[in-house]
């Protein structure tokens, strides 16, 4: 599928939430991600690769803990090796070149933005946390029952307990995107950007930042 939007992206560390105000003398609740300067590392076309991206890394990492293969990766981009990497299809692939640094200023303040993270791992959890459900009546003759999901399947009929039926189970540490953000403000001599709200995984997660898919 051949891509016509131009998507600007930047991996970065979620630094945590604080407020700040705005024109309007409003409290915005926003969200730190810190964007050290990302780097090129590979640019792939329509015609060798079947689709056109660019591929970004960011984080320091040993040189003793990469594999042969993505050292030889990273040298061939003539960048030192990072930590994550990853791909943005965009269209304007000719914009970048090799090596290229990638800082903050990618972004205006005021665009809209999609962030991508791993959300918190809660660990085994019931149906009423997970899903919830309200449970089972706390009085009337209601017996060790409180908190379980009740009816998971009938007996003869249908017999069994249906696919994707909701259960108690792992809750959290799954990849989540939140959609739509507004880019509050950007600070280029701290490579910060103050995103409004609150965006996936614990603090000093590392969340990619990129262009809105529905935003205008």
């Amino acid at each position: 599928m051949t891509i016509t939007r131009n998507v600007k992206g930047l991996l970065g560390t979620k630094l945590g939430m604080t407020q700040v105000w705005d024109a309007d003398n409003k409290l915005i609740p926003v969200t730190v991600v810190q964007a050290e300067p990302n780097v090129v590392t590979q640019l792939r076309n329509e015609d060798a690769d079947g689709y056109a991206a660019v591929q970004i890394a960011y984080g320091q990492i040993d040189p003793r803990k990469v594999t042969k293969p993505l050292a030889g990766h990273f040298e061939k981009a003539g960048v030192t090796p990072r930590r994550h990497v990853v791909e943005l299809r965009t269209a304007d692939t000719a914009e970048y070149t090799l090596g290229q640094d990638l800082t903050v200023e990618v972004f205006e303040a005021g665009q809209k933005v999609d962030v991508v993270g791993t959300t918190k791992g809660k660990g085994f959890a019931g149906a009423m946390k997970r899903h919830g459900f309200s449970g089972v009546g706390a009085s009337h003759g209601a017996h060790k029952n409180h908190r379980k999901p009740g009816s998971v399947g009938g007996a003869s009929t249908p017999g069994r307990v249906f696919k994707g039926q909701r259960l108690p189970g792992r809750m959290g540490a799954v990849r989540q995107t939140t959609q739509n953000l507004t880019l509050h403000g950007i600070d280029v001599e701290k490579n910060l950007l103050l995103i409004k709200g609150a965006v996936p995984g614990p603090r000093g997660q590392v969340v990619l930042v990129r262009t809105a898919v529905k935003g205008a």
